[in-house]
């Protein structure tokens, strides 16, 4: 296997974090960035999440890092950090690992976006399948059905993963693009079918080892529990999620999963994000060849690249003011991440919104904020005159709060007949 070539001034560097400047050192306003603060803070108020690690960096510096709140709701639980809290980052794993991988093995035409999955993985078998690509399952056009509940009906990783590798598709490949946890799962097991090493060895040494990004693991050790947030108290599996992947999908096929299963600090994701918006190098070591991250970084489809969502549709938190080229990622238990290369501007929030949440919609309360803090981060930028030029200060989705705690409402409903005469009417009531 061909490791990146290391030199010796970047050895000597690698796990350094981002270096911080103020805002203005980057052409960026202190005043309106630190609106990210009563930002993140009324969704903690609200009960979304009980603490949340935030970076924002701009030009090779960060500029806004902390930490906020604590990993769980209790009084006397560590305080956030964004330089050691440890998040489960969900479905950033698609983005951070798998597409990350599909482009060192694209580098070294060992798997390429017209690489016909059966190829690698005969047992992936079915209608429609043999023409299944590197590329419909990269941008969810495989035709592959959203998810697959497998935790109800595997009894071994094994099982799993052969119930995965044949399941039917939904389409014909190439037509809907149809988001599904179960295409990076297989795109994860042709990843180490053509490497010949696991998902996570290959993750660990050819990206998170090279980048110096210490603290990203599948499997983190149970050494490591103090730092990692939890998630859900009650999942399936009939214990709390703690230290172990939250997705019971990946959970169920061993816990190292193309779909979930990355655990990461906020400053390491940092780095990451520096590394792609750098066009595939950080610290003088090269991941990934410029090219090919432009190439999987562009839309292919509706608002997808290969492996990532384009920002421009302004969902997952991605927000009004970032560039039409940028491109990002969301996580169920409340992570993004997103990078606007054309103000070399990228944005991370990691929460454990999943973890006994005291709002009644701790998932929309978790998008608004994503998406204020992707504005105010925009719109912080003073170089750039359109963005300078938004009337500042303004309302914000927290401001406005629509739909995050209703009111309950009681609803009465008739009766379908009328009661007999004499008997007293009981309307059932309805507590929403």
């Amino acid at each position: 296997m061909l490791l990146p070539l290391v030199s010796l001034s970047a050895l000597l560097h690698l796990g350094d974090p981002l270096q911080i400047r103020p805002p203005a050192a980057v052409g960026m306003s202190a005043e309106r960035l630190a609106e990210v603060d009563r930002v993140i803070q009324r969704g903690m108020t609200a009960g979304a999440y009980p603490g949340a690690a935030v970076v924002i960096g701009r030009k090779g510096y960060v500029v806004h890092q902390k930490g906020y709140g604590r990993l769980t709701w209790r009084s006397n639980a560590s305080a956030v950090d964004p330089r050691s809290t440890i998040y489960d980052l969900a479905s950033l794993t698609k983005a951070v690992c798998v597409a990350t991988a599909v482009m060192i093995l694209h580098d070294e035409g060992k798997l390429t976006l017209d690489t016909r999955i059966q190829s690698v993985l005969p047992e992936f078998t079915g209608r429609w399948k043999e023409r299944v690509t590197v590329a419909h399952l990269l941008s969810h056009r495989s035709g592959l059905p959203p998810g697959r509940r497998v935790w109800l009906t595997a009894k071994s990783p094994a099982e799993g993963i052969d119930q995965i590798l044949t399941t039917r598709l939904n389409s014909m490949p190439g037509g809907v693009t149809d988001y599904s946890d179960l295409g990076p799962i297989i795109l994860g097991l042709a990843i180490e079918r053509v490497s010949g090493v696991p998902l996570n060895t290959f993750c660990e040494t050819r990206i998170f080892e090279p980048l110096g990004m210490q603290d990203t693991y599948y499997l983190p050790p149970d050494t490591l529990k103090p730092r990692i947030a939890p998630t859900e108290q009650y999942p399936p599996r009939g214990h709390p999620a703690h230290g172990e992947v939250h997705d019971e999908t990946a959970y169920t096929i061993g816990g190292v999963s193309g779909n979930a299963g990355l655990f990461s600090t906020a400053t390491d994701l940092a780095i990451f994000a520096q590394m792609m918006l750098n066009r595939g190098t950080y610290g003088g070591v090269r991941i990934v060849q410029d090219g090919t991250v432009r190439r999987f970084t562009t839309v292919v489809a509706e608002n997808r690249t290969y492996g990532w969502m384009s920002g421009a549709a302004g969902e997952q938190g991605s927000g009004e003011f970032l560039g039409p080229n940028t491109y990002g990622h969301a996580g169920y238990t409340g992570t993004s991440l997103w990078i606007d290369p054309d103000r070399q501007l990228f944005v991370i929030i990691l929460t454990n919104r999943v973890h006994e949440a005291r709002a009644r919609r701790p998932g929309i309360i978790i998008a608004d904020v994503r998406h204020d803090v992707a504005d105010v981060a925009a719109l912080a930028i003073a170089d750039v005159p359109t963005l300078r030029a938004v009337a500042w200060p303004r309302d914000l989705r927290v401001d406005q709060r629509p739909d995050w705690n209703p009111p309950t409402r009681t609803l009465v409903r008739r009766p379908t007949t009328l009661p007999r005469q004499g008997a007293a009417s009981s309307p059932e009531t309805d507590t929403k």
